[in-house]
């Protein structure tokens, strides 16, 4: 067991020292548009030139996809997240799927909730930046829909109405 809880130190110890320190990082509080129960927190974090998308939302739908996108504005004061404007999309590309290479900025990866309808997620981003460069997601507005994406409707992916919006702001 000594031995065992050694390698895991060391282990440890070598990733750590492997890693790149965190850059800038933002988070957005999502709160449930009128009539929903969709909540949760979501960060954003700068490491090297990737940033680094973590969170959890709950009150989906049990085993549901939605989607999940970052829009152009950073009000969430309609009570529908109509405020949001559309998608964040400061290079002009077509509405896409996250993994694509041609896709909206402000195109994440679908939330897949599980059976208590909670999605937790982690992965990285190279089209992302926060705060500063023209991917820069910083005061931008961020929405769970209630409909899985289908990556091909322009300019949206008919992600159906909106369930949860937060802004995202610095830390």
């Amino acid at each position: 067991m000594k031995t065992l809880l050694s390698v895991l130190a060391v282990s440890g110890l070598l990733v750590a020292c492997a890693s790149v320190p965190p850059g800038p990082a933002a988070v957005a509080k999502l709160s449930p548009t009128n009539g929903n129960a969709v909540s949760g927190t979501v960060r954003f974090v700068t490491q090297g030139a990737k940033v680094v998308v973590v969170g959890e939302v709950s009150g989906l739908k049990p085993n549901g996809v939605h989607g999940f996108h970052i829009h152009e504005k950073g009000d969430c004061s309609s009570g529908d997240g109509m405020s949001t404007g559309g998608h964040f999309n400061p290079d002009g590309h077509k509405h896409g799927a996250f993994a694509a290479a041609d896709h909206h900025a402000g195109d994440l990866q679908s939330l897949t909730a599980d059976a208590n309808g909670v999605a937790r997620f982690s992965y990285e981003s190279t089209t992302l930046q926060v705060a500063s460069g023209t991917a820069n997601v910083v005061g931008r507005g961020l929405i769970v829909h209630r409909d899985p994406d289908d990556f091909t409707t322009q300019p949206t992916g008919n992600s159906g109405p909106r369930l949860a919006c937060g802004v995202i702001a610095l830390q």
